[in-house]
């Protein structure tokens, strides 16, 4: 890590991992690029008075997983798939049909110390109610609504109605795999880490006096990005003809839990540090509570979260006056953003009729 790391020198150190994430990743969208960029906007058709932002939830097989899918290889750090319990939102924009952003919740990690100190838990009641907590492992804007802070936004409609409803429709009356139990299908708490070090999305998110994100420090710097370039695949390979599985629990079957196990177990299996899962990026790690009650019911005080009342169109509105209009004449340039911008391959029109 260089001294004193600059969000430019984060975004150098993640290259390598996002090129390998593209190969890889790559190939089941790149046909379809054509059809997908017509969903980003062109500045020019971005009217900052007639913006009406829209939930959607994603579905598995749709055109909106394809669009997801595509965005997410934009992103400035790889974005994993999320693993158990998974909700995906795309957020358009009414006024005209374009994508503004989008967020995808899926299972909290068990273990971080930040997270569980604020809220107080222990043991039992962290096993019991961790449940209620999802993780934004993916969350942010396209351009050029991202020019116009719409990150902000996204970050707000986290926190709306609508997500909570959408997660008790879809696991409402569903046992927990671990604990076999059916839980109150009540979304509590979000948390996310921000991409590159100290955040400026979810800082200062506050409107008449409500806080809706809060800092509770730093990750401590650890992940599995900067194993790529075929090393990855390599340690798996070695990890499985010569280490056994211990860190997943038997209810969510056969294999290695996830990648940093492999990395641990290859790490020691080989004689060298397991300091090495350290790659110097600390990210800063903020919570969202959904309700006024929210850290009583997780440490199980109380049997209801108390909910908050935030509707998709009022958290719109409020970002609509509080950053969007402001910005927007501040700094008009968004205006000229092009979606060929957007393009991650040489267009297919361009290559025909350059008949190639």
């Amino acid at each position: 890590m260089p001294k004193d790391p600059t969000k430019d020198d984060f975004r150098a150190l993640n290259e390598l991992a996002l090129h390998k994430k593209l190969e890889v990743s790559g190939p089941g969208v790149r046909s379809y690029e054509d059809q997908l960029i017509q969903y980003i906007a062109d500045g020019h058709q971005v009217i900052t008075n007639e913006i009406r932002p829209k939930l959607v939830v994603v579905r598995p097989g749709s055109e909106n997983e394809l669009l997801f899918r595509y965005a997410c290889l934009h992103w400035s750090i790889p974005v994993s798939a999320g693993y158990g319990r998974r909700l995906r939102f795309l957020v358009f924009d009414e006024s005209n049909g374009k994508l503004m952003g989008l967020f995808g919740l899926g299972d909290p990690v068990y273990s971080m110390r930040a997270r569980d100190n604020w809220i107080g838990w222990d043991k039992e009641n962290k096993a019991q109610h961790l449940y209620h907590i999802m993780d934004a492992y993916v969350l942010g804007a396209v351009p050029p609504y991202s020019f116009l802070l719409g990150g902000k936004l996204i970050a707000l409609l986290v926190c709306s109605n609508e997500v909570r409803d959408a997660f008790r429709e879809k696991y409402n009356g569903k046992k927990s795999l671990i604990r076999q139990e059916t839980r109150p299908p009540y979304l509590t708490l979000v948390t996310t880490t921000s991409a590159l070090g100290r955040s400026s999305i979810y800082n200062r998110i506050r409107i008449n006096g409500q806080q809706y994100w809060t800092s509770l420090g730093f990750t401590q710097g650890s992940g599995e990005f900067h194993f790529s370039n075929g090393v990855y695949g390599d340690i798996r390979a070695y990890v499985e003809k010569y280490c056994e599985p211990t860190a997943k629990h038997i209810a969510w079957g056969t294999g290695f839990r996830n990648k940093r196990e492999v990395i641990r177990k290859c790490l020691s299996q080989i004689g060298l540090s397991a300091d090495l899962i350290y790659h110097g990026i600390r990210r800063e790690i903020f919570a969202a509570p959904l309700g006024r009650d929210a850290i009583r019911f997780l440490k199980g005080e109380v049997k209801r979260p108390c909910f908050y009342n935030w509707t998709a169109s009022e958290l719109s509105e409020a970002f609509k006056n509080r950053w969007l209009i402001g910005r927007a004449e501040r700094k008009p340039d968004y205006r000229e953003y092009t979606r060929e911008q957007y393009r991650l391959w040489p267009s297919k029109k361009k290559i025909n009729k350059g008949g190639n």
